[in-house]
């Protein structure tokens, strides 16, 4: 349930500095016209994503249990390639992502009303389709069967929103770098389990050798069924009977991508706490009105 709900924190946080960033945008140039365009392509967005779920969900229950496999496992590695790239991408361009968004609509405001939707849509929709399959590649590889994962991305999703709320009204101030920092790392350890998992489902599939051949099997000390067997595989995808390429998959995907992610070499360097977005009107200086509402 906690690797779900930081799933739905991380990505839905990223989703939420967007739109604010939008909205705070549009208030501050006194663009109030554009506010509806923008909530238009915003809603698309997570209308699609929504449906993209459902239907890797419900469609997916209606093929052999071969293909099943096969197309859990071979989503699940797109899952986890779209997600690594993500978080690479939001350490390296946070800073910038307001200026680059600014531009963006700018732009937008000059061709009309459809530009908009589409500046909203594709700005907020790329976040909604990887959450939704990173979401359905992790629920299907925790497989136990309860409401527990979607529970956990439902109050990861509800955080990141009430944090983006607070980030608009200007009351809430964190260290942007180190939170993106952290919690992409964490994600990148629940992405080594999704990515093992992938693995083991394509071997099931038959389209990899290697089913029968175990790296270990501590069932005994660590049941499936047991408390801390559901929180390991809960929180870390753990298996306690991997197979030889789950495990070589595992250190091979993990040990040098959480490296290179922690390291500081090409990132730029940047200190102080970061308040997102800036252009949210507060009660200082001549700005005596509180934040619109949008």
């Amino acid at each position: 349930m906690f690797s779900n709900y930081l799933i739905g924190l991380r990505e839905g946080l990223e989703a939420s500095l967007v739109v604010c960033i939008l909205i705070a945008y549009l208030v501050k140039t006194d663009r109030r016209d554009a506010l509806k365009p923008v909530w238009t392509g915003i809603a698309i967005a997570v209308l699609i994503a929504m449906g993209f779920g459902c239907v890797l969900e419900f469609g997916s229950q209606e093929l052999t249990f071969e293909a099943q496999e096969a197309l859990g496992g071979s989503l699940s590695v797109l899952a986890v390639g779209l997600v690594t790239w993500m978080v690479f991408w939001m350490r390296r361009t946070a800073r910038h992502l307001k200026s680059e968004l600014h531009g963006k609509l700018d732009a937008a405001l000059a061709m009309g009303t459809g530009a908009l939707v589409a500046t909203a849509f594709l700005a907020v929709g790329r976040e909604g389709l990887e959450t939704a399959l990173f979401v359905w590649a992790s629920v299907h590889a925790a497989g136990d069967g309860t409401p527990r994962p979607l529970i956990g991305v439902a109050l990861g999703l509800a955080t990141a929103v009430f944090l983006g709320w607070l980030f608009y009204r200007g009351a809430l101030r964190i260290n942007l770098a180190k939170f993106f920092t952290w919690t992409g790392g964490m994600l990148v350890v629940v992405a080594a389990g999704v990515l093992a998992y992938g693995f083991h489902d394509l071997q099931e599939a038959d389209w990899l050798p290697g089913l029968n051949s175990l790296a270990f099997d501590i069932s005994g000390t660590i049941p499936p069924d047991s408390w801390y067997g559901t929180l390991l595989k809960g929180v870390f995808n753990f298996q306690p009977d991997p197979t030889v390429l789950q495990v070589t998959v595992w250190l091979l995907y993990l040990v040098p991508t959480l490296a290179l992610f922690l390291s500081p070499v090409g990132f730029a360097s940047g200190k102080g706490k970061v308040k997102a977005p800036d252009d949210a009107p507060d009660d200082r200086g001549s700005r005596q009105s509180k934040a619109p509402q949008a």
